[in-house]
Parts: structure tokens; sequence; C-alpha cells
């Protein structure tokens, strides 16, 4: 393979890796910005829980909690205590 080869195949793949990249740039950005959210929504239902004793609100550690709470944010936490105190 010839210099001129070699260049070439780096170009297209300098030029495919960075479609790629501007492809996949905007879902990526969601998915890490739902990630983010769904782990402080995690530590919001453990910072209940860690309250229980005195304001006798619970709520169950999983990860369908947390992400209602990481996308919903203060309103996915009182739709999660209003169906517990509905259901119960």
């Amino acid at each position: 393979m010839s210099i001129v080869e070699k260049v070439a195949l780096g170009l297209v793949i300098l030029f495919l890796a960075v479609a790629i990249v501007r492809l996949f740039s905007a879902p990526l950005k969601i998915a890490l910005r739902v990630a983010l959210n769904s782990a402080l929504g995690f530590g919001a239902v453990w910072l209940l829980n860690l309250t229980t004793a005195v304001t006798g609100l619970s709520l169950g550690l999983n990860l369908f909690n947390a992400v209602t709470i990481g996308i919903l944010g203060i309103p996915g936490l009182g739709l999660l205590l209003l169906m517990q105190w509905v259901l119960t």
C-alpha cells in the first residue's frame, strides 16, 4: 500500500469517526442526562428513607423510583408518595 492510499484511508476513517460522533452526540447527551438525573433521584429516595423516623414517609429504593424522580424531579417524588398513599 502506497503512502497516498494510506493517507486516503486515514482521511476516510477520520471522516467516518467524525460523522458517527456527530450522529450519536444528541442521543448520548440525553442518555447521560437521564442517567445523572436517575442517580440523583436514587440519592433523593435514599435521603427520604433516612428521615422515615421523623417524617413517616418512605419509598422503596429501586430503579423505577429513581428513574421516575430523575425524569420528573420533585413532582415525580410527590407522584410516587401519592401513589403509595392511595394504594395502601
